[in-house]
């Protein structure tokens, strides 16, 4: 009876539909099939995705399955079953109960790249409920959720309930991914991030949309960034992704509008998690960068346009501008930093903040213009500085980062700063002043201007952006 009893559960086990699907497949022949340039079904990929969410699968397995992906590519069949898999590997999060559209944005990544501290409380101010589920630095850039948790107090970590209760009393929550919402994208956005197979169109799609699809939102604003500190360096592989991204969006219902937006240099002049907080609060209090301010306006404005509080996004852009120059956006942006355990004292006053130890200048060696800035070794001097991490263990030195005092098209005198560091690990600067001198290019001539936006892409197709 005992044995008969033992023989029983071990075939229950064993014919579970867990049990079933991890064993239905050889993982093995599945990257050996994806290495050789042939497609995985929707099962295939659904049963590798799900048997790494439920450690059935090792690092080192999926990461040789991310890098083969990354090499070979993805069909759009074999990117949609990604997309939904990660999806589905958590809860989806119904918000239908709370009123008014619910918008979010998401930028694809880049050097100084602070706009969500910026836009999110803009938008929210304006009538438009922001759930805002963000990710951590991937390689040269910085993360979202690295640049709250700067401010001392200020937690990301919150349940699903949390999440809701703050979204309903402000209109805007900033949170990471919980446990429940999407662990496969969790689980792989960390280790793309440490295995080079970060700039894949089909992969980053797949992060993005699984993710944004199960915070709850109706409708998405993109920033797709194309030049030397972006994901996506090459413009029209930029354009691909922007299209891969909103009809993936459009397949699931939800409105999406993405952008094409400049990283040949970064974005404002601050680079690292607090000093870019600082930058966007400069940029709340209506005295921020010019480039910061014209595209955070613009994609503020098109999520008011979405959430239906505009009737165009050039009167979203407005409703965007007005509530920076009324104090509305700063009063919002007080409130969440409170709320979500943030030192208000410090954000007011951001002089109080423990600056890093070291401060260290870098002068232009000759007369002339910036030529050009090379966004992504910038982005990594200010990893060597302690911003960053080159791997998913390492802890990251919130005070560390650049502050540049010139950008490409300035006129500079010999003598003259170009730039600042700011670390707590004086080893690093001799290293960090090479590399970055050798990021800066100066010259007799005077370059072009580059345009700061180039194209829109939603549902129609691809537009060039003339605003």
């Amino acid at each position: 009876m005992y044995i008969d009893c033992l023989i029983q559960i071990k075939t229950d086990i064993e014919t579970s539909p867990e049990s079933m699907n991890q064993n239905k497949y050889n993982t093995v022949s599945l990257i050996r099939k994806k290495r050789d340039g042939k497609e995985l079904d929707e099962e295939e990929i659904h049963y590798l995705v799900d048997n790494y969410t439920r450690d059935s699968l090792a690092d080192y397995q999926m990461s040789a399955f991310l890098m083969a992906a990354f090499l070979q590519g993805l069909t759009d069949a074999e990117s949609a079953a990604l997309t939904r898999s990660m999806l589905h590997s958590g809860v989806v999060v119904d918000l239908s109960d709370i009123p008014g559209k619910k918008v979010d944005k998401h930028s694809t990544g880049g050097v100084g790249d602070k706009l969500s501290l910026i836009l999110a409380p803009i938008v929210a101010s304006c009538g438009v409920p922001v759930p805002m589920i963000s990710g951590r630095g991937l390689g040269h850039t910085g993360g979202t959720l690295d640049k709250l948790e700067s401010i001392p107090g200020f937690t990301v970590d919150v349940t699903l309930g949390r999440y809701r209760e703050i979204l309903e009393k402000h209109n805007l929550v900033l949170a990471g991914q919980t446990d429940e919402i999407a662990p496969a994208d969790k689980r792989l956005y960390a280790l793309r991030d440490v295995t080079a197979t970060v700039e894949s169109i089909p992969l980053i799609a797949g992060s993005i949309m699984s993710k944004k699809l199960a915070e709850g939102i109706d409708a998405l604003v993109l920033d797709v960034k194309y030049g030397s500190g972006a994901f996506m360096s090459n413009h029209n592989e930029a354009v691909k992704l922007a299209q891969a991204l909103v009809g993936i969006g459009e397949e699931f219902g939800k409105q999406t509008i993405a952008y094409l937006t400049d990283m040949d240099q970064p974005l404002g002049f601050a680079v690292g998690n607090w000093l870019e907080v600082r930058e966007g609060i400069a940029c709340l209090r209506g005295d921020g960068p010019d480039d910061v301010m014209e595209i955070s306006h613009l994609l503020a404005g098109t999520m008011i346009y979405l959430g239906e509080h505009a009737k165009s996004v050039e009167e979203g852009v407005e409703k965007s501008k007005q509530a920076v120059e009324d104090g509305s956006a700063w009063n919002k942006w007080i409130d969440i930093v409170k709320e979500q355990g943030g030192d208000a004292g410090v954000i007011e006053n951001p002089e109080i903040y423990n600056e890093a130890e070291y401060l260290h200048e870098i002068v232009a060696d000759q007369n002339g213009y910036i030529h050009a800035m090379d966004a992504y070794e910038i982005g990594m001097v200010s990893l060597e500085l302690g911003a960053g991490r080159r791997t998913k263990e390492d802890i990251i030195d919130p005070a560390a980062g650049i502050i540049l005092k010139r950008k490409t098209g300035d006129e500079i005198k010999k003598g003259e700063t170009i730039a600042r560091f700011y670390t707590n690990n004086s080893e690093v600067l001799d290293n960090a002043e090479r590399k970055f001198i050798n990021a800066i290019s100066i010259s007799g001539i005077k370059p072009t201007e580059r345009k700061l936006i180039s194209h829109m892409v939603d549902k129609n197709g691809v537009q060039l952006y003339n605003r």
